[in-house]
C-alpha cells in the first residue's frame, strides 16, 4: 500500500497537499489543470522532490531516509531518459544489472520485452536511431523490467498516436496485472484515463485529492476540472 501521510509541499507561492493511501495493484491516472502539481507529486514520492512536511510511506515504511535509486519504484519521465552512447539492449539491461552483468536468462527477458514492445529486432540500434514512439517503448521496457512494485509515469505515451498508445496502454495493462504493480500515470489525455485507470487521483486547487473512481469523475468533473477539459 502507497500513503501519503498529511504530505505538503511548499515552493515559493506554489503549495500541494495530499492525504491518503492506493492499495496494492491499484492502477490510478493523476489528472487536474496544467501546473496545479501532477508531477511534481510524482517527484516527491520518487524523492526528487523534497516534503515540507508529511510522510511518504510503502508497506507502512517511511520512505524518507532512501535516495531515489533506493525506493522500491521506477519512474518514467517524459524524455524517457536513454542513455544515447548505449544501445536498446544495453539500455534494457540497465533495468535488470547497473553493471550489465547479465545471464542469459536476462538476455532471454529483454528479448522477449521488446517483442512485447513491438521492438522485436532493433536491440542493437542507438536511441538516437528509433523514432520517438519507439524511444517511449524502449523506456517503458526498461522500467517494467525492473520489476519494482510501484511504477509513476509522467506522460509516457505522449509521442504516440492514437492506436498506438491504446496498444501500449494495453500492455502496461497486462503486464502491472502480471506483477501485481501499483501505477501512478500522469495524463492529461481523459480517454487514457477510462482505457486504463480504474481509479483517479484529482489534483487541483492545491490538494492531490483522494482517489475516486475515474468514469464518475470526468462524466461529472468538479468546476476545475470542467475548465480545464473544456
Amino acid at each position: 500500500m502507497l500513503t501519503l501521510e498529511a504530505l505538503t509541499i511548499v515552493q515559493d507561492d506554489f503549495r500541494l497537499e495530499a492525504d491518503f493511501s492506493l492499495p496494492r495493484g491499484a492502477r490510478v491516472a493523476v489528472i487536474g489543470p496544467s501546473g496545479s502539481g501532477k508531477s511534481t507529486l510524482l517527484g516527491a514520492i520518487a524523492g526528487f522532490v523534497p516534503l515540507t512536511s508529511g510522510r511518504v510511506l510503502w508497506e507502512g515504511a517511511d520512505l524518507a531516509p532512501l535516495p531515489p535509486g533506493q525506493r522500491p519504484l521506477s519512474i518514467l519521465f517524459q524524455d524517457q531518459n536513454l542513455f544515447p552512447h548505449l544501445t536498446v539492449d544495453q539500455n534494457l539491461g540497465l533495468g535488470i544489472s547497473p553493471s550489465l552483468r547479465l545471464t542469459a536468462a536476462d538476455r532471454a527477458r529483454i528479448a522477449e520485452a521488446l517483442d512485447r514492445m513491438g521492438l522485436e529486432g532493433l536491440g542493437a540500434r542507438k536511441p538516437a536511431q528509433l523514432s520517438g514512439g519507439q524511444q517511449s517503448r524502449v523506456a517503458l521496457a526498461r522500467a517494467l523490467l525492473r520489476a519494482r512494485p510501484l511504477l509513476l509515469l509522467d506522460e509516457p505515451f505522449a509521442a504516440l498516436g492514437p492506436a498506438l498508445k491504446a496498444e501500449m496502454l494495453e500492455v502496461l495493462s497486462e503486464i502491472a496485472g502480471e506483477q501485481g504493480t501499483t501505477v501512478l500515470m500522469v495524463s492529461h489525455d481523459p480517454a487514457d484515463a477510462l482505457a486504463f485507470a480504474p481509479l483517479s487521483v484529482l489534483v487541483a486547487d492545491g490538494r492531490a485529492h483522494p482517489p475516486q473512481p475515474t468514469a464518475p469523475l470526468l462524466a461529472n468533473p468538479p468546476p476545475a476540472l470542467a475548465a480545464y477539459l473544456g
